[in-house]
């Protein structure tokens, strides 16, 4: 009589084998076989996506091979536990694959601060979120599959409903698409002729978002460059240009390694700082003729002051003026060590050893530890704001688009640009960073040929404020204006929102002459 423990065998298996060797050997040649079709996975995916999944078809391609290699192994194993063995398999596969690509979210696993966890959780939590229940569900229906094949019943059909169910809802969370919101009139209601689109567009080569927004598309153009490097402005930016879609047509786009760009910054040695100037000028040549402009306006936050300036000085014919409208940055490194010892300063002051030995540990910049260094370092900045407190404009306008501070919610995210946000902040700024440690506006950039207004926060880091104001002072162009807020510190543009719509219309645009 066949009892049910030689039916099934230990551990799940289908059918015992202790009495068929070549059962037996079949059974574990599958099980190598399956195995072995996970590593081979794991290395096709290695080369083709050494970053992991970065787009929605990409992350529907590895729900699928997950599937397939589950289905595989469950059927070979005839045991839901295959997915162990798999999953080690493939993932050892992808890192042996991929261990030229030298970025901090696919390099070595860092648990020693929140931003390294965040690292792992972008990077590889992503990819085996998207990986594993597939692979479960996969592996599931196999067993019961080959249970059928040794004439037993199926088992667990409750567990391989709920994972399908976890499964296809995953799919769909994948596969919704990314929009940005219409541009909405006093009445609550779309513009009738507005322009509020999502587009990709190539720039070098290579996929890059652009975000367009405006209530007429007739008026003037106006391109705004986010911070960084890495950082992707798309939901935040669709906030700060609210006061101004009805003067100006908006457009935003993530630069090379940014959120939805962030796939192409692989090659990483082609991420240049000539590569990302060339970027911007390439985009405004291709707003300049859709809009039928013979210039556009430039504003730039941050790191996109830099580029902004330097797309200025190389094609001054595409450019109305430069507005610098949020921390105006002038030379990286000399920011870096300024504001180092200001916080040395403090914590020598105030007895904070905590932050003492931090900045002791890390070393005076440029720092060596890129981008953790860096990070830990940013993170103490609001020891040298206080107690600045932002306008109260922007807080309200903060808490009603309901975003958090990086913007990952925004609709203009699908799910795996979300991941993407986080990855290309960090990434991209390891790349791109280092790059500018040499630069300084002052010696490289004492004139630009059109007019330029730098948008200056009163309660802006010294390290960041006295260089930018020194530089402006020295400045050569046809126009300049310094344009002071008491109530901003480093996102002028941001914390004033309003005023700085007023500016543009009063000031600024009028440069562009009758409409």
């Amino acid at each position: 009589m066949t009892t049910s423990r030689q039916r099934h065998g230990t551990g799940g298996a289908v059918s015992s084998t202790h009495g068929d060797p070549h059962r037996r050997r079949r059974t574990r040649g599958a099980f190598v076989a399956a195995v072995g079709l996970a590593a081979l996975a794991g290395l096709v995916t290695a080369l083709i996506v050494p970053l992991g999944p970065t787009t929605t078809l990409q992350g529907l391609a590895v729900m699928l091979t997950g599937l397939l290699l589950g289905l595989v192994g469950g059927r070979a194993r005839g045991s839901g536990w295959v997915v162990v063995p798999l999953f080690v398999a493939h993932v050892a596969a992808v890192e042996v694959g991929r261990w030229a690509v030298s970025l901090p979210t696919v390099d070595g696993v860092r648990v020693d601060s929140v931003y390294g966890v965040l690292a792992f959780l972008a990077g590889r939590g992503v990819h085996g979120l998207l990986l594993v229940p597939p692979m479960v569900l996969g592996a599931l229906v196999g067993a019961d599959l080959a249970r059928r094949r040794a004439g037993a019943a199926p088992r667990r059909r409750l567990r391989t409903a709920v994972a399908g169910a976890l499964v296809v809802v995953l799919a769909v969370l994948v596969a919704w698409p990314a929009s940005t919101p219409p541009v909405l009139g006093a009445d609550g209601e779309p513009v009738p002729g507005s322009v509020a689109a999502l587009e990709t567009v190539a720039l070098g080569g290579d996929d890059h978002a652009l975000m367009v927004r405006a209530a007429d598309p007739d008026a003037p153009v106006l391109l705004y460059l986010s911070g960084g490097p890495g950082q992707s402005d798309l939901a935040l930016s669709r906030v700060l240009s609210e006061p101004w879609v009805d003067d100006v047509v908006f457009a935003t786009y993530d630069q090379r390694g940014n959120g939805t760009s962030y796939a192409a910054l692989v090659p990483t040695d082609e991420v240049t700082l000539d590569r990302v100037v060339a970027d911007t000028v390439e985009l405004a040549e291709q707003l300049r003729d859709r809009f039928g402009e013979e210039k556009i306006f430039l504003m730039g936050e941050s790191w996109g002051t830099i580029l902004g300036v330097l797309a200025v000085q190389q094609r001054p014919d595409l450019f109305h003026a430069w507005i610098g409208s949020s921390g105006q940055m002038v030379d990286v490194r000399e920011t870096d060590r300024r504001i180092y010892r200001d916080l040395q300063a403090h914590a020598a002051r105030t007895g904070d050893t905590a932050l003492a030995d931090t900045l002791r540990s890390i070393g005076e910049p440029p720092y060596r530890d890129v981008p953790w260094g860096n990070a830990a370092v940013m993170g103490a900045y609001g020891y040298l704001y206080d107690p600045y407190t932002p306008s109260e404009g922007y807080l309200a306008r903060g808490e009603a688009s309901g975003l958090d501070r990086y913007g990952m919610l925004g609709s203009e995210y699908d799910l795996l640009d979300k991941a993407n946000v986080l990855r290309g902040l960090i990434d991209t700024f390891s790349v791109v960073y280092p790059q500018i440690q040499d630069l300084d506006l002052r010696r490289d950039v004492p004139r630009l040929e059109v007019p330029v207004y730098v948008l200056d926060g009163a309660a802006e880091l010294d390290g960041r404020r006295d260089l930018a104001l020194e530089w402006f002072a020295r400045l050569e162009a046809p126009g300049k204006q310094l344009v002071t807020y008491e109530g901003a510190a480093h996102a002028v543009a941001y914390e004033q929102a309003d005023a700085v719509g007023q500016l543009l219309v009063q000031d600024v645009l009028p440069l562009a002459g009758p409409r």
